[in-house]
C-alpha cells in the first residue's frame, strides 16, 4: 500500500491496512509525517503553553517560599520572555524526539505483552503498526486540540478527554488529571492498534484488544501518577 492508501486506510479501513503492514512493515514515511505533525502542533501551541505555565508560577506563593524570591523571579522572567530560538528547538526537535522515544519504549512493552499470547511477530512490525495508529492522535486529534486551544486561548485547560465535559474544573487537580487520561482520540487509536496486533501476532481480535487497552491502562495510570506527583511539587 502506498502512503496515501495507508493514511486514509488507518481511519477508514484499519483491518485491511494493518494486515498489509503486518506483511510489509514500512514505516519511514509515516515516521516523517508523525514527526512533523507533533512538531507543528508543539510550535503552534507553544505561546499558549508558556502563558499558562507563567500564570501557574505567578499564582504559586508556596513555590516562591520554597526556592527563594530571587530564584523565583528569574524563573518568571524566563517564562515571560522565552528565547525564540529555544522555543523553536524545543517545539520542532526536542518535543517530537521525546514523543518518538516514548513510541519506541511503548512498542517494546506491547511486544512483551503480546508474547504472552503468541510467539509470532517482530518489533519492527509493532513499531510500524504503532506509528500508523498514532496518525489518529497526532494528526486528527492534534487538529481538534489546536482548534480548541486557539478558541479558548489556553493550552492546559483544553482537553479532548472526559475533562472536556468539566470546563470549570481546575486543571491543577488530581481529578482533572485522571479524567484527561480518558482521551477520545487515544481510545480510538488503541482500538485501531488492536487490528495491527491481531494481524502481527496471528491472534484473535478479542485478545488483541485486551493487549492494546491493557497497555493503554498501564500508560494512563503511569501518566496520571506523574501528573499528580508533579502537582505536589507545585504546592
Amino acid at each position: 500500500m502506498n502512503l496515501f492508501n495507508r493514511l486514509q486506510g488507518v481511519f477508514f479501513s484499519p483491518q485491511k491496512t494493518f494486515a498489509a503492514l503486518a506483511e510489509r512493515p514500512v514505516w519511514v514515511d509515516i515516521f516523517i509525517v508523525v514527526f512533523v505533525a507533533i512538531g507543528l502542533f508543539s510550535y503552534l501551541t507553544a505561546p499558549y503553553f508558556q502563558k499558562d505555565t507563567l500564570q501557574i508560577w505567578k499564582d504559586n506563593v508556596k513555590m516562591q517560599e520554597k526556592i527563594g524570591k530571587e530564584r523565583f523571579q528569574r524563573q518568571l522572567d524566563r517564562l515571560a520572555n522565552p528565547s525564540p530560538a529555544g522555543t523553536m528547538v524545543r517545539a520542532l526537535v526536542i518535543t517530537p524526539l521525546t514523543f518518538l522515544l516514548g513510541f519506541l519504549f511503548s512498542g517494546l512493552i506491547i511486544l512483551v505483552l503480546s508474547r504472552l499470547f503468541s510467539q509470532q511477530g517482530s518489533y519492527r512490525q509493532v513499531w510500524a503498526a504503532l506509528l500508523h495508529a498514532n496518525l489518529i492522535d497526532k494528526t486528527l486529534g492534534n487538529a481538534v486540540r489546536l482548534a480548541l486551544i486557539l478558541t479558548r486561548k489556553s493550552f492546559m485547560q483544553t482537553s479532548t478527554g472526559l475533562g472536556l465535559f468539566f470546563p470549570k474544573m481546575d486543571m491543577a487537580t488530581p481529578g482533572y488529571i485522571i479524567l484527561s487520561q480518558f482521551d477520545f482520540f487515544q481510545l480510538w487509536m488503541f482500538g485501531v492498534l488492536a487490528y495491527g496486533i491481531s494481524a502481527i501476532f496471528k491472534i484473535e481480535l478479542k485478545k488483541a484488544l485486551i493487549i492494546s487497552y491493557g497497555f493503554w491502562l498501564l500508560k494512563a495510570i503511569f501518566s496520571a501518577a506523574l501528573g499528580i506527583i508533579g502537582l505536589s511539587f507545585m504546592r
